[in-house]
This record gives structure tokens, C-alpha cells and sequence, in this order.
């Protein structure tokens, strides 16, 4: 469609022109006439006579207030249409540390449908993806992002009206970065700085001055997080036991003053102050107690991000904002994705847990959401399956009630998809014997595929459950949704190619250990043709998951999921000669099938309503893959 806009154009043009693909626009003096206004309050999109006119206050609101007048254009002709945002930003956090790295263009590309979407605030989370000019092998060989790379980034976001911020970690979550050499002096436990010493300092003012360079905000998320150790490794040796509130408040007094000095703003997660303050050590505890001086010795510039994916019920979200404005400070809320630690999404529990905590946040007047896009064990699962959730924020973020049917016109514009086609994927882990929306997130697709035949470590956990037609069924609904969206045609293949291997693999292990046991050799002669068959669709599969990666990702981390791949298969070849030779009589057994099966519990049991969920290493092997 041709638009001439006018009006005051000047600070969205150039945005504009970017998402004239996405928005399948001309720019154009002889276009349909669309005029535009700013000024403070609501969005407003109107058609009348033969003329378009669009009211807003901020940029990004342009970007989404343009989106809705053409979506309703195409269906209804005249209209009048407004919408009042409920959060000053909202928009996502975008795990670059875990394998996956976003190439540029992606990133852009991603930010153009953030921009259709209306949202307006981009991190990217970089543990040690980003070049520190002093430390060489920080980032080595990781897919690091360069300077000019993120600067790249930063002006399209910035002509989009999204603000990019920087997120980094100063204290835990730093095994990559602490694994060389360079880093002896400055490393307390294997993933936590060593605080209190004056190299480690160096090093941090070195971080937070290279991550912020690139970008215009004078906004920093400094991390913080998840810091279970502290003061219990190498500075325990070196100081003696001290409280740990004091060592993080002293170690955040400082990474703060560097940070401010570089005229930054931080942000860090509040998680250890209530794990500090919790008798067990948890984040969610509703009888955690922070001492007094220990909330007055948080930096007060200092905004707390409060993040929670895993509570169904909106009271709980209250009770821990109210929890966070006891301490103080300026609240963010981070929910998540649930994209991780699996080969699929988890929509289910991304749902719920989205619908509880925003509803929650809009009663509670909070200013700023994200959410999440962690890429926990190696990032299978690829980054796009994330969209239907990142337009659920979109929508809550300009409407108080957000119904499915809403969610799906708005989905189906902002990104070209069927959102009932990719809830599908939401059925490779939501399968037979786990609880309807997988809150317990069970990873079925996950362990199925990396498991070993022959030791069958989970195949207690799937008796009886008839895996192989739940994903059977599958196959030709993962076929259909291919068809039906263009944009995601190699996502589709992708999963479509999982659910035809977990169709024969999920309960394969558990026929060949029948056959054994029973010396019916003329079945095992029949499985025996079906794992031979299985090596050619896992390569496929391993294909198919290399495209969709190279499409997304730069190759650095790649390896790691291809060693898996090459593992299965290695473990598949073995199998296919095992079970030849004890048919042929050239071995009077299989020790591996020999072993009873046990239900895999792992090291905190299997919970209500799951099968099981586990990283890599707890799937392939009883044993240690670190030996």
C-alpha cells in the first residue's frame, strides 16, 4: 500500500523506512494520506473521509499506532481506535551468553517486529559476548559482539524509539570469562569475581566501560544474581567468615561508584538480598527478612529488578512488589519466555505466568516489564518460537485485558504467523502424564532425544504413556503449520523433524529391552531395522536444527549442539552393532540392556505433574561427562 504521511515526521522517518518490508508499505507523495500528530496522552489511529490520522506521545508509540491503522485499514475501512500504554517501557531481555549469539541483522530484524509490536526497551544480556579491548580472551572464541557491532545495533534501535541497554555481570555467572588464565587473581569460586581486591576492580571498570561505549542509554544492568557463593570460595581463605550482606553491599558501593563515574545509571537483579534474608536461601521465601541496615545500605540510585517466571497466581506477584517497595528502591519486573532448557517452548507456563505477573504489575502502578529469553544448556530451542510471549507483553502492555482471539490478529500482523500453528510446539513437552500447562516444566522432547538407547535412563519415567503416537500425531500438524507460515518455514521443518524422531526413539529404548529380555530375536531383528532407520533421521534432524542455527546465530557455539548430535549418532552406530552381534551369536549378551530400569529422578526428585527435566549431562550418561 502507498502512504504519504505528513505532519511531524521527522523523528520517526527514518524508523519508518526501515519497517517499510515489514509493514508491506510505499512511501510515497501521491499515497493514501495518513496525517500525524504528537503529543502527551493516549494513542489514537483514525480513518475518515478518505484520510488517516495518527496521535502519539513517544516514538515507539508511532511504530505500533502505524501497525494498528494498517491492520485495521485492511479489515474495516473507517475506524477510530485508542490505545493507553500501561508501562513507561516494556520490551525484552535477550540471552546472547548461553551458545546462541544473535547475528547483526537479526538483532535488527528482531527490533523492527519489536517496534510493530510497540515495545520499546532491548537488552542484550552478554556475560562475556563483548569485547573488552584490555582482556583478550574474555569473550574468546565465544561469538563476541564488537563495538561497531553493538553500535550498529544501537542507532537502529534508536531509530525505532527502543532503547538499548547493556546487561552485564559483575560478581556471579562469570565461569566463561573466569576460565582462563588472565583471571587467576581476580576469581573467588568458578563463576564469582573475587571481591574486596583491587585487580578485580580493574577488571570491572574495564567491563562496564567497554559493554556501555556502544550504546546511548545511560542505563547499565549490572547483574548481581544468583551469587550462591559468596564469600564462602577463595575469600574465605584470604578474610575469614564474614557477614555476607556486608560483602555485597560493599562490592555493590563499588561497582556502583565505577559505573556512575562513567555517568551510568545501574539496575541490578534484587534476588540476592532475599536470598541473603531467607533462611533457606531462597528468592520466593514470603517469610524472608532483610535486616534495617542492610536496606539502607543499598545505593539508593540503584533500580531492583524483580524477576519471577514461576508463579500461576497473581497474588503472589503482589505480595512480592509490595515485598520490593519495602526495600526502597525503584522496581523493574522481569518475567520470562520460557525458552530454555529444552529443544521447544514451554508456552504453557510462559502463559500463565505472564497473565498472573502483568495483571499484578498494572494494578500495581509499575513503570517498567521485560521479559526474558534465557537460552539455558546450550540454547536449543531457536529464539524466533519466542514471539507469540514477546506479543503477549506487546498486548498487555496497551490493554488491560488481552483476549487469545486479540492475541492472534495482533500475532499474525506484527510477524506473519498463526499463533494456534506455534502453540503447537507447546506439545513436545506438554505430553501425555504432565499437568495441563506444563508448570513443572518437564522437557519429554528433550531427554527423549539426547537419551541413550541402550541405557535408557528415562525410559522408566515414560512407561506406559505411549510417547511414540502422541508425537506421531504430531508430525502431520507440525506438516500443516510449515505450509501455512512462510516466515517459519525452516522452524517448522525443524520440530516437524523432532516429532518424526521421537515418534519411533521416545519408546524404542523400552522395545528393545521387552525383546531382550524375552531372547525374541525375531523382534529385536525388526527394532534392529528401526534404529538403523533412526541414524538417517537424526542426521536429517541434525540438518535441519544446522540451518535453522546459521540462519539466526553466529557459528560460535554451534559445536557444543553439534557435539550432541554427533554423540546420539555415534551412541545410535554402536547400538545398531550391539544388538547385530548378539543376534548374530557373536556375543551371549548386552550388558546395557541386562541392567533394571529405574525411574530418573535426579537430585530433587520428579515434580507433581512432570516427567523429568534436565540438562544435557544428567541425559546422556550416569556418568561424568567432566572426567
Amino acid at each position: 500500500m502507498k502512504i504519504n504521511v505528513m505532519g511531524e515526521t521527522n523523528s520517526i522517518l527514518k524508523g519508518l523506512e526501515f519497517l517499510t518490508d515489514e509493514l508491506n508499505i510505499e512511501l510515497h507523495e501521491n499515497g493514501y494520506p495518513i496525517t500525524v500528530t504528537q503529543r502527551v496522552g493516549p494513542i489514537q489511529v483514525l480513518n475518515k473521509d478518505g484520510k488517516g490520522e495518527i496521535f502519539y506521545q513517544e516514538k515507539i508509540h508511532f511504530y505500533r499506532a502505524i501497525g494498528v491503522w494498517l491492520e485495521n485499514y485492511q479489515k474495516n475501512g473507517e475506524f477510530e481506535l485508542t490505545e493507553q500504554p500501561h508501562f513507561q517501557t516494556s520490551g525484552i531481555m535477550l540471552d546472547v551468553s548461553r551458545n546462541a549469539v544473535l547475528k547483526v541483522d537479526e538483532v535488527q530484524g528482531l527490533l523492527r517486529k519489536l517496534a510493530v509490536m510497540g515495545l520499546n526497551v532491548v537488552m542484550l544480556y552478554t556475560e562475556d559476548t563483548y569485547e573488552v579491548p584490555e582482556y583478550p580472551y574474555f569473550g574468546y572464541m565465544r561469538g563476541r559482539y564488537t563495538e561497531d557491532e553493538l553500535k550498529i545495533c544501537d542507532e537502529y534501535a534508536d531509530a525505532l524509539g527502543i532503547e538499548m541497554i547493556p546487561c552485564i555481570q559483575t560478581l556471579a555467572h562469570l565461569t566463561m570469562a573466569l576460565k582462563w588464565g588472565y583471571a587467576q587473581e581476580i576469581r573467588d569460586t568458578a563463576d564469582i569475581l573475587l571481591v574486596g581486591e583491587s585487580k578485580t576492580y580493574h577488571f570491572i571498570e574495564s567491563m562496564i566501560k567497554a559493554a556501555s561505549k556502544p550504546f546511548r542509554s545511560n542505563r547499565i544492568h549490572l547483574g548481581m544474581d544468583e551469587a550462591h557463593q559468596l564469600g564462602l570460595g577463595r575469600y574465605l581463605d584470604l578474610h575469614g567468615y564474614e557477614n555476607r550482606f556486608d560483602i555485597m553491599n560493599k562490592h555493590l558501593d563499588k561497582v556502583v561508584s565505577i559505573a556512575e563515574a562513567q555517568g551510568l545509571n545501574p539496575m541490578i537483579w534484587s534476588d540476592m538480598y532475599f536470598r541473603l534474608g531467607s533462611k533457606h536461601g531462597g528468592y520466593y521465601d514470603n517469610d524472608v527478612h532483610i535486616p534495617k541496615e542492610a536496606i539502607e545500605s543499598i545505593p539508593e540510585n540503584v533500580q531492583l529488578v524483580y524477576w519471577d517466571y514461576y508463579h500461576a497466581d497473581e497474588e503472589f506477584y503482589t505480595s512480592y512488589l509490595q515485598k520490593h517497595k519495602e526495600l526502597g528502591r525503584n522496581t523493574l519486573f522481569a518475567g520470562g519466555a520460557w525458552t530454555w532448557n529444552g529443544i521447544s517452548p514451554n508456552y504453557g507456563r510462559a502463559f500463565v505466568t505472564t497473565e498472573a505477573a502483568l495483571t499484578a504489575c498494572k494494578k500495581d502502578g509499575l513503570e517498567e516489564v521485560f521479559t526474558t529469553l534465557w537460552g539455558d544448556n546450550g540454547a536449543e530451542t531457536p529464539l524466533t518460537s519466542a514471539l507469540p510471549v514477546i506479543q503477549l507483553y506487546a498486548e498487555h502492555t496497551y490493554h488491560e485485558i488481552v483476549t487469545k482471539e486479540h492475541l492472534a490478529q495482533r500475532f499474525q500482523f506484527c510477524t506473519g504467523g498463526i499463533l494456534e500453528d506455534y502453540l503447537i510446539l507447546n506439545q513436545l513437552d506438554e505430553t501425555p502424564g504432565v499437568m495441563k500447562n506444563n508448570l513443572n516444566s518437564s522437557n519429554a522432547s528433550k531427554f527423549l532425544l539426547w537419551q541413550d538407547l541402550l541405557i535408557g535412563l528415562f525410559d522408566e519415567n515414560i512407561r506406559g504413556l505411549q510417547m511414540n503416537e502422541h508425537y506421531q500425531k504430531l508430525v502431520p500438524q507440525l506438516k500443516a503449520a510449515k505450509e501455512r507460515n512462510p516466515n517459519a518455514v525452516q522452524l517448522f521443518e525443524f520440530y516437524e523433524q523432532v516429532a518424526k524422531v521421537l515418534s519411533v526413539k521416545a519408546e524404542l529404548g523400552i522395545q528393545l529391552k521387552q525383546a531382550y529380555d524375552r531372547s525374541d530375536k525375531e523382534s529385536m531383528s525388526d527394532l534392529l531395522e528401526l534404529v538403523k532407520g533412526m541414524i538417517n533421521e537424526v542426521r536429517l534432524l541434525h540438518s535441519k536444527h544446522r540451518d535453522v542455527w546459521f540462519s539466526l546465530y553466529k557459528p560460535f557455539g554451534w559445536e557444543i549442539i553439534e557435539f550432541r548430535y554427533g554423540g546420539l549418532l555415534a551412541r545410535l552406530e554402536t547400538t545398531q552393532i550391539r544388538i547385530q552381534q548378539w543376534l548374530e551369536g557373536k556375543i551371549d549378551r548386552i550388558e546395557e540392556l541386562e541392567e533394571k530400569r529405574l525411574l530418573h529422578d535426579g537430585p530433587n526428585g520428579i515434580l507433581e505433574g512432570s516427567l523429568g527435566n534436565h540438562f544435557y549431562h544428567r541425559i546422556a550418561t550416569a556418568g561424568n561427562l567432566n572426567w
